[in-house]
């Protein structure tokens, strides 16, 4: 039984370390086995501020998603399709970018639309954050991913150890801030970060597979037609 899991880079820079850091966790991911995945990188992309007009709770269709026609509408069914979210940020001033921000607060018609309301229930979630400088906002910025996730009821990952909240990577050496100008992604060279998002999206996928199964598995007596006494 395949799991998809589509991963969201909120960089505004295309290519760059939350780029890559994200792949690996894809990589990851797909080493699990039977796990497709899919990257999308917001940079450049069309995405608007959520206006809060409250179009998408009466108005949805099966093919519009929100009032707004921009480039969140390729996103959409891409979301609804997919088993699990891994969203990683750079820090921004202790957290998330502009555009991952929109790209949340754009979600939310599938929380509360007539249509496609709730479809995030279930979905597993994990958070992915590279920062510059140690002690800048990585936890921060991980967090408010992880509150996204709740909020919309989905599954949260646990990262554990070695990382509490998330795959969290350095893009500086030891997040000192002194850096070769020659790698473009020093965040590959942080091994310990690696590691964390490694492992994060290795839970992440056996937790997909899990559900997936004992979802197939079970069935309510009610919709089988029975009672038990």
């Amino acid at each position: 039984m395949t799991v998809k899991i589509l991963g969201v880079s909120g960089s505004p820079i295309k290519g760059g370390n939350a780029d890559v850091f994200l792949q690996e966790a894809l990589k990851a991911a797909e080493a699990v086995g039977d796990v497709e995945t899919e990257f999308i990188s917001l940079a450049g992309m069309d995405i608007r501020d959520c206006i809060h007009v409250n179009w998408c709770l009466k108005n949805q269709t099966n093919t519009q998603f929100c009032h707004q026609e921009d480039d969140m509408r390729y996103i959409y069914p891409k979301v609804v399709e997919a088993d699990a979210l891994f969203l990683c940020t750079p820090v921004y001033i202790g957290r998330m970018t502009g555009p991952m921000a929109n790209f949340l607060d754009r979600l939310r018609v599938l929380v509360h639309g007539n249509k496609h309301g709730g479809k995030l229930h279930g979905k597993v979630g994990a958070g992915f954050a590279v920062i510059w400088y140690r002690y800048g906002g990585m936890e921060t910025a991980l967090l408010s991913l992880l509150q996204a996730f709740m909020i919309f009821e989905m599954l949260p990952i646990g990262a554990g150890m070695p990382s509490l909240f998330g795959g969290a990577g350095v893009t500086s050496q030891h997040g000192t801030g002194k850096f070769d100008p020659s790698d473009y992604h020093e965040v590959l060279q942080d091994a310990y970060g690696v590691r964390t998002a490694r492992n994060v999206a290795r839970k992440a996928a056996e937790l997909c597979h899990v559900l997936k199964a004992g979802r197939a598995a079970w069935q309510p007596a009610a919709k089988e037609g029975t009672s038990h006494h």
